[in-house]
């Protein structure tokens, strides 16, 4: 699992996502009293007391930014958790918290639209081996160009996954 990269979002674009949304709006952190909300700064799920955002998040139109790439309606903006304020980043290539749970990847090209996709349902302790073998599956297609990890219920954006190198 460890020669695929699982990409939290970028320090650059939390930067301009705390300052304004990709929705265009000015959001305002909060003390996530409870935790558990699966922050995409640093790929695991919050602690009681931190300060978090809830901010509107277009993965696949920045990708497409720095790429020339035209997703055209294949682009989304959904919510994502962020700290407030800058942290440590991820730690570690394979985030368990996240991916330990029912998702859907979705794979795009290199024009960044959809070429299909999957949905995991990892048995407990076994994450890895189905997050990974789903995505053994996917980039087994050299047009595949990323994946997109989602929560099945809500559709939310978790993580991009890259090829090696």
């Amino acid at each position: 699992m460890t020669h695929y990269r699982f990409r939290p979002v970028p320090s650059a674009t939390l930067a301009e996502l705390r300052a304004r949304d990709d929705a265009g709006e000015a959001r305002t952190g909060y003390v996530d009293d409870e935790g558990g909300a699966p922050l995409r700064c640093c790929l695991r799920r919050s602690r009681p007391g931190e300060s978090i955002m809830l901010v509107s998040y277009a993965p696949l139109r920045r990708w497409a930014r720095a790429t020339g790439a035209d997703p055209g309606p294949y682009e989304e903006v959904g919510p994502v958790f962020i700290h407030a304020e800058p942290c440590a980043g991820a730690v570690g290539d394979f985030p368990v918290e996240l991916l330990s749970a029912r998702r859907v990847l979705r794979a795009y090209d290199a024009r960044g639209h959809i070429l299909g996709g999957s949905t995991v349902a990892p048995a407990p302790g076994h994450a890895d081996t189905a997050v990974g073998a789903a995505l053994d599956a996917s980039f087994a297609d050299p047009a595949v160009a990323l994946v997109h990890v989602r929560a099945v219920e809500f559709g939310c954006f978790f993580t991009e996954v890259r090829r090696p190198g």
